[in-house]
């Protein structure tokens, strides 16, 4: 499984000019899913490649969730074992 992240937004937020809202299109390439997400990140003096690195890393606790969400869809459960079975 790759994940792949597109920018889909990349404005300054209204109402307050010293944050950037960052926003992602990930897509899982194993199973073609997207999940969407916008982080706020102070902006300051930070390069657009900054901005984004930081909106990257607050956004993985929210996409780690997401793809471990999927573990176990499509999986079969087995009631005489009592168990997941692939």
């Amino acid at each position: 499984m790759a994940l792949t992240y597109k920018i889909k937004t990349f404005e300054t937020e209204a109402g307050d000019s010293s944050k950037t809202r960052v926003g992602f299109k990930v897509t899982d390439d194993g199973d073609n899913q997207d999940f969407f997400i916008d982080k706020l990140v102070t902006t300051g003096s930070k390069s657009d490649n900054a901005i984004s690195k930081e909106a990257y890393d607050a956004a993985q606790t929210e996409v780690t969730a997401w793809v471990n969400g999927k573990n176990n869809v499509g999986k079969t459960f087995n009631p005489s074992s009592n168990a997941l079975e692939d």
